[in-house]
């Protein structure tokens, strides 16, 4: 039996190769780090990041990797979870995967009673913002670098 629609797989030696594969259009290069950088900050994260690639039928179309409960601040005063990447293979844009990565990123965090989902974005005419303000999200006023912060409140 086959699952139909995309879903997420954990990273092993089986795919590491796919989801090394994952690239971006060019021009997005700028706004998200390739695969290979997430999964070593993964590494050096662990139980903290949550790397996943996105699979549809047997075709790698994408990868995400969320954080969970990270010291914000780095200070003590706020923790946080949501969506630390999301790369969607620049041939497999426009089909839902973005939603769809979105969606599953909230119902784990939903699953581990978390209320709000956070991500930031570089903001500008070439930037995710309005992918992400379509799904939801708003900014909360805040920058992370140079980054946008959004927040989607998960209740």
């Amino acid at each position: 039996m086959t699952t139909m629609g995309p879903r997420l797989e954990e990273i092993t030696a089986g795919n590491l190769d796919a989801a090394l594969g994952i690239r971006v259009r060019p021009d997005q290069e700028h706004a998200v780090s390739p695969v290979v950088k997430s999964l070593a900050e993964a590494y050096v994260h662990p139980g903290v990041a949550w790397p996943r690639l996105i699979v549809d039928g047997d075709r790698p179309v994408g990868f995400l990797m969320a954080f969970f409960d990270i010291d914000w601040y780095e200070d003590g005063s706020v923790r946080r979870s949501g969506l630390w990447r999301l790369n969607i293979a620049a041939g497999e844009q426009g089909r839902g995967y973005g939603r769809f990565a979105v969606e599953s990123v909230a119902a784990e965090l939903r699953r581990r009673g978390t209320k709000q989902l956070y991500v930031t974005w570089h903001p500008g005419p070439d930037g995710p913002e309005s992918f992400y303000l379509g799904l939801g999200f708003r900014p909360n006023g805040e920058t992370s670098e140079d980054q946008t912060v959004g927040i989607l409140d998960l209740a």
